[in-house]
């Protein structure tokens, strides 16, 4: 099954900001926090603003306290001014296309022109715009409900911004017949318009097409019907749960998603359809693609690469790579990447919902793994002598403590209690610390301890993994930013952050090649200019939108550490 998936599917713009306002709230504003009926039209977002404690005010009280958000959708004015009067601390979320049609309707009221609303009358982003029309706005959803409007001497005609553009069209026309001295403001969100746009396109180009959303969200349903008007399947679906498995006989499977409907459900409905042909299926095809979930599941598949690359290194810096070595790497890694899943579990309920579960059911036996390959580690670097143990000691307490408090609770109430809490730390910190065990590691048991490669070769491992480490937590940005993770593309944004890496990469391959021609590196340099050259294609790939979540991804991103030792073992046949 081939599983295409739109450029502009979830959160729009308005949504976006509306999520971060609230989710930001009790940090800036006074408790408790409510809002102004749903924020918007997705269960899961709202579940989760439950979970943390942020209520919907279904009423206004005539005495509050506390905060309170609009929602995406808009208020009437009058609304807006009791929320006000009631003492609350009101937050406007209020999407700004939505606020730009409010201003437009406001503007010509007072005008006295009426106002005719494209629309569905019992939309809440619809009854705000009835608000702000000083009793002169009409809803009207079907051309059958205009031609029963009577006739206005002068009337604007506006859209509910995630209108059916193609039906705005037929709008348009129909009042340049009719009375072509009304103004008709084009109110389409742009971001509706493109999302429309694309899933006629996609719809063309494949046998189904899944959309997720909010039952209740109009620019969902509107999504599907869309869809459905290509004479597709088109299924409905709030979460991966919810995929029928007819979908297996498809050959490809186009993806798409409403304006407020968050990316990690995306990926959850995305890695759903992925497992859907392997879950009932037999084979060699099933057992790869259950061997390949495993092999992810555990990092033993990161740990091999963790192997490759200490094996690479020290074919890099001209030493050579006793398996004492690599299998420091391979259990250091396999250890300290289980035990920081096994307490990060938080946050993979969104980013990595397949983790989580797996993590769930086995957490006694990954346990044990985890232990048996850290005290396994250090027992390898004790034969090693007194530095490599200790180093090693010193990396897997640090590790172990990442995701502890450190600080004992009546030291205060600081913000810095955990190193995780340090922001950006978790992307420096892996990097440093694979750096060190695949690369400085084989140099530590030398006379010299350090060779005139070891700069350079730490860091070419240390990049690989911080590219990895930060185009991951690219990925998860918004569960990230749920859970309160302090990531590298939270602080600096995605656009800065792939920015950061390209430059990065490209840096590291300048250093390697003069390195390399230099005479400090061996000449394995230009072969292990491969893998920071693909990453470097993938960051483009991800940029222009060809790369889509999911369990493949995650295998191609990981081979990369596998392919440094693989070229390593190319060029040693090469050079005899």
């Amino acid at each position: 099954m081939k599983i295409v998936l739109a450029k502009t599917a979830g959160f729009c713009m308005g949504v976006r900001r509306a999520v971060e306002l609230v989710l930001d709230s009790p940090k800036k504003y006074p408790e408790p926090i409510f809002t102004y009926g749903p924020l918007i039209h997705n269960p899961q977002v709202l579940a989760l603003l439950e979970e943390k404690g942020i209520s919907v005010l279904k009423e206004i009280p005539e005495k509050g306290s506390g905060t309170v958000l609009i929602r995406a959708h808009g208020v009437p004015p009058e609304v807006k001014r009791k929320l006000k009067d009631s003492g609350m601390t009101v937050v406007d979320a209020t999407c700004p296309r939505v606020i730009k049609v409010q201003t437009i309707i406001r503007k010509y009221a007072q005008q006295g022109h009426a106002c005719i609303i494209i629309g569905d009358k019992d939309h809440p982003e619809v009854i705000g715009l009835l608000g702000c029309a000083e009793g002169r706005g009409y809803v009207a959803a079907t051309l059958k409900e205009l031609e029963a409007l009577p006739p206005f001497e002068k009337a604007i005609v506006v859209a509910q911004t995630t209108q059916n553009s193609l039906f705005f069209s037929k709008v348009e026309e129909w009042f340049r017949d009719h009375f072509p001295h009304y103004r008709v403001f084009h109110t389409i969100c742009d971001s509706t318009e493109k999302r429309q746009a694309e899933v006629r396109r996609l719809a063309e180009s494949v046998d189904a097409v899944v959309v997720v959303g909010g039952k209740n969200s109009g620019n969902t349903q509107r999504l599907l019907e869309l869809a459905k008007s290509k004479g597709k399947r088109a299924y409905h679906v709030e979460s991966e749960e919810e995929l029928d498995e007819a979908l297996v006989q498809a050959r490809r499977v186009g993806v798409t998603a409403g304006a407020s409907t968050p990316h990690w459900v995306i990926r959850r409905v995305y890695r759903g359809l992925q497992a859907l042909p392997f879950r009932k299926g037999k084979g060699w095809r099933r057992g790869w693609f259950t061997l390949e979930r495993t092999l992810l599941l555990t990092s033993t598949y990161l740990a091999l690469g963790a192997g490759a690359t200490c094996f690479a290194s020290a074919g890099l810096q001209g030493i050579p790579a006793h398996l004492p070595h690599i299998l420091i790497s391979i259990l250091y890694v396999q250890s300290m990447h289980i035990l920081n899943n096994l307490t990060g579990r938080k946050a993979d309920r969104y980013n990595q919902p397949d983790r989580a579960s797996f993590y769930d059911a086995h957490k006694g036996l990954l346990s044990l793994l985890a232990v048996f390959s850290g005290g396994a580690g250090l027992a390898i670097a004790y034969t090693l002598g007194r530095i490599p143990f200790f180093v090693l000691l010193l990396m897997s307490v640090t590790g172990l403590s990442y995701n502890v408090n450190i600080l004992p609770a009546w030291v205060g109430r600081g913000r810095y209690r955990r190193i995780r809490d340090i922001p950006g730390s978790k992307t420096v910190l892996i990097a440093l610390a694979w750096g060190i065990v695949a690369s400085v590691f084989p140099s530590l048991t030398l006379p010299t301890m350090f060779t005139a490669g070891s700069l350079p070769a730490f860091l070419w491992a240390s990049g690989l993994v911080f590219t990895r480490t930060a185009f991951f937590d690219i990925l998860d940005m918004q569960g990230d930013r749920i859970v309160g993770r302090e990531t590298l593309p939270l602080l600096l944004g995605e656009k800065k952050t792939i920015r950061l890496l390209k430059v990065m990469l490209a840096a590291i391959m300048g250093i390697l090649a003069g390195s390399t021609a230099l005479g400090a590196l061996t000449s394995l340099g230009y072969f292990l200019l491969v893998p920071l050259l693909t990453l470097l294609i993938l960051l483009v790939a991800h940029e222009r939108g060809h790369m889509v979540p999911g369990i493949r991804l995650e295998f191609v991103v990981d081979t990369h550490f596998l392919m440094g030792g693989l070229l390593t073992v190319l060029w040693t046949a090469l050079t005899g």
